[in-house]
């Protein structure tokens, strides 16, 4: 049994950041921040940014990405602009193919997301040299220092960005409100690629302090990249100008770079999934969070939390993807009040001209999959339903939640994360109300459910007292005296998830039994049924069922919907993907979804819906041997044509997989069980020539390398294992539904 004593919790003092921090549109809007959150047009704004590289998605799918980005609750695109895909030769940039800033801010626009600029000039986001130029490296000048020949560069680059940018920026009414100042500076960098293999040497990290950050800040003004506000990552100790830009921080409980020079020992569980008071001017010092500043001066803000993560050459690894929305929930639960993932979306790394292959040499050359939420061509991810069940939590509340405080039991202070038996929760309150977050996740260390928990609250109008069970990798917010309707929810062991009306949703997160505590009397609806209280309608889902749910406004008219595939809402049209099945699309209230002509109709609790047919079944492709390792696969005749998109699934032996059109790398992956997805069908003219090549490279056992007397070299094994096991075509359809 665990109690805390909130009844003298103080309110947070909360002022605004200034004019430093704040923009205003030609219509009037107006964003800004205070020290403790995001304001827009002088309220409190829950700000959720999303990672999306718009140089590593075809543009092509660039709408497609950012629909699916604002239906899983995103409202701020973060992009880097790498300098090398921009000007891999001096003085000779490109902005074409999806390398067109301008063409990506006007698709963002297109459908109403903000966008921060993370410009650098030096970025990581594991691209060659973290992103400078290869011809930087032979200058005399030292990189990321305060000297004119490296920020005349610098100058030159920016300048060419803000002709792209030009016309987007807040200000001028589009969508750009934040501009991030170089990346981890005197904190990391990373290989100078050119001298990979020899001598390993590593990018300057940095040496010339604050007065470099605002050089670049600078810099950024006077070429008119001019914006709301900046930004400077924070972590590590990295230098940052909390007088000019918002100090932003993250957190990864999947760590492929401590590989980098070689696996041999096991990921340590790290302390990411503990709750922390990361807005405490009494706390200064936490796990990944040592600010140079009064911590309640800036709000506690992210733009780094792990939306997935890439494999590394030495670390293999299937992402949990509840490790995902449980680090959301932690952040949250750690007074958080802007979410910001990387990656959030993945992509595909792209080719130079003077160098093929544009990413760090530790990861793969094409594939940057990053196991995200929205995969490299647009997969959904179960991360993607949990986050998105956080952040409609979020939007529901926004006004009062950004103003609540977190906090902490005590035994939290002395927890290992591979301390299993206390309990992990922390209160985000203010007054009489607030929310119990719990987190049961723990990345690289044995979970086990919990029961028969208990937890006390005690506030000032009285104790409310939470009792409940719940399984191993699960995380829940649990509201307590939040007005319902005509009465007051006291307590609920569900979490809430949107209201439509006078309509209430909730889920019943895995293992814990959903009971509702309203106005003295308590109800016990299992998970899919309704009932009605203090003049609403509650509806509990299953954490399954909550997975394709999603609030959807339509001509001003507010519905909810459940869907087993991608639901997508434009603005204007209403569509569900498909790739390999039906789809089942459920929505209320009556009316919300048009019933096509003699189709049946479906009903799940309060939801109707319809079956949507999948227009063309998965098909198993033929292969053929053409050598260890080596396989053509047959293009059958008229495929690549006609569909959303044409993916080919492909599950294999060995080490990496390798897919060729006429000798081009159009994917990569590095073997790690999970199936390897490469979208063809923008090869269909190549593949009417050409074959479509997979190259397994092989698994290796007891390795030696021969030398001989003309100082030849020869790699003998005493086995080698390279096997293609199966491959099949998934057409993905989309289909209007409304």
């Amino acid at each position: 049994m665990y109690r805390m004593d909130l009844t003298n919790v103080k309110e947070k003092t909360v002022y605004p950041l200034g004019e430093k921090f704040s923009g205003r549109s030609p219509s009037g809007q107006e964003i800004g921040f205070t020290n403790y959150y995001m304001t827009l047009n002088g309220k409190p704004f829950f700000g959720v940014s999303g990672e999306m590289h718009f140089c590593r998605v075809s543009p092509d799918q660039w709408d497609d990405a950012l629909v699916k980005m604002k239906c899983g609750g995103i409202n701020i695109v973060s992009t880097y602009v790498f300098w090398n895909v921009h000007e891999e030769e001096e003085g000779v940039f490109r902005f074409d193919g999806s390398r067109n800033l301008r063409a990506f801010l006007e698709a963002c626009e297109r459908h109403g997301l903000m966008a921060i600029m993370r410009i650098g000039p030096f970025a990581h986001g594991e691209m060659r040299n973290g992103g400078l130029p290869d011809w930087l490296y032979g200058k005399p000048y030292e990189v990321r220092e305060d000297n004119p020949g490296f920020l005349n560069a610098v100058r030159r680059y920016f300048r060419a960005v803000h002709g792209q940018m030009d016309g987007h920026y807040f200000s001028q009414g589009g969508c750009i409100v934040g501009a991030q100042i170089d990346n981890e500076y005197q904190h990391s960098c990373a290989p100078w690629e050119t001298t990979a293999g020899v001598s390993n040497e590593w990018v300057n990290v940095g040496s010339s302090g604050l007065q470099y950050m605002l050089k670049l800040k600078q810099i950024m003004v006077e070429e008119g990249i001019r914006t709301p506000f900046y930004t400077a990552t924070a972590w590590g100790g990295a230098v940052t100008p909390v007088e000019e830009a918002l100090p932003l921080w993250g957190g990864y409980s999947y760590q492929p770079w401590l590989y980098y020079r070689g696996g041999g020992f096991a990921h340590p569980a790290t302390p990411e999934y503990i709750y922390r008071d990361n807005h405490n001017s009494a706390v200064t010092k936490e796990y990944n969070f040592e600010p140079t500043y009064d911590p309640e001066s800036r709000p506690y803000a992210c733009c780094e939390m792990m939306g997935g993560m890439m494999c590394s050459y030495q670390y293999r690894f299937q992402l949990d993807m509840r490790a995902v929305d449980a680090l959301a929930n932690t952040k949250l639960g750690s007074g958080c009040n802007l979410l910001g993932y990387y990656m959030y979306k993945g992509g595909t790394n792209p080719t130079g001209l003077r160098t093929p292959y544009l990413n760090e040499g530790q990861i793969s050359k094409r594939s940057y999959d990053y196991q995200a939420a929205v995969g490299e061509f647009g997969q959904i991810r179960e991360s993607y339903g949990r986050l998105r069940a956080i952040h409609s939590f979020c939007a529901l509340f926004s006004g009062f939640f950004e103003k609540t405080r977190a906090v902490l039991p005590e035994h939290l202070k002395a927890l290992s994360p591979e301390d299993m038996a206390p309990l992990r929760f922390s209160v985000r309150v203010k007054g009489n109300s607030g929310f119990l977050f719990l987190n049961n996740f723990q990345d690289h260390a044995p979970l086990r459910d919990r029961k028969n928990e208990e937890v006390t609250l005690s506030l000032p109008s009285g104790d409310v007292t939470f009792r409940f069970d719940l399984a191993a990798g699960e995380n829940a917010i649990l509201p307590f005296n939040i007005p319902l309707g005509a009465g007051t929810l006291k307590w609920a062991t569900a979490q809430p998830l949107a209201r439509v009306g006078d309509t209430w949703f909730f889920l019943a997160p895995e293992g814990m039994k959903p009971e509702y505590c309203i106005d003295g009397a308590v109800y016990v609806p299992a998970p899919g049924e309704d009932f009605q209280a203090a003049g609403v309608t509650i509806v509990t889902l299953s954490r399954r069922d909550s997975l394709g749910f999603q609030k959807i406004t339509r001509d001003g008219r507010e519905s909810a919907w459940l869907s087993s595939c991608p639901l997508l809402w434009d603005g204007a049209r209403l569509t569900v993907e498909t790739g390999d099945g039906d789809a089942f699309v459920y929505a209320y209230p009556a009316g919300a979804l048009p019933v096509p002509k003699g189709a049946e109709t479906l009903q799940k609790g309060v939801f109707r819906g319809i079956r949507v047919k999948h227009p063309s079944p998965v098909k198993e492709a033929a292969f053929h041997a053409a050598g260890l390792g080596r396989y053509t696969v047959d293009v059958p005749a008229g495929l690549l044509s006609g569909h959303k998109q044409v993916l080919l699934r492909v599950r294999y032996r060995g080490d990496i997989g390798h897919a060729f059109v006429n000798g081009q790398l159009i994917s990569d992956q590095f073997a790690n069980g999970a199936a390897w997805d490469i979208r063809v069908d923008p090869f269909a003219g190549e593949l009417k020539e050409e074959p479509l090549t997979l190259y397994i490279t092989p698994l290796k056992k007891n390795v030696v390398v021969d030398t001989s007397a003309m100082a030849g070299l020869h790699e003998r094994a005493d086995s080698l294992e390279a096997e293609l096991l199966s491959a099949r075509w998934i057409t993905v359809e989309e289909t209007q539904i409304g």
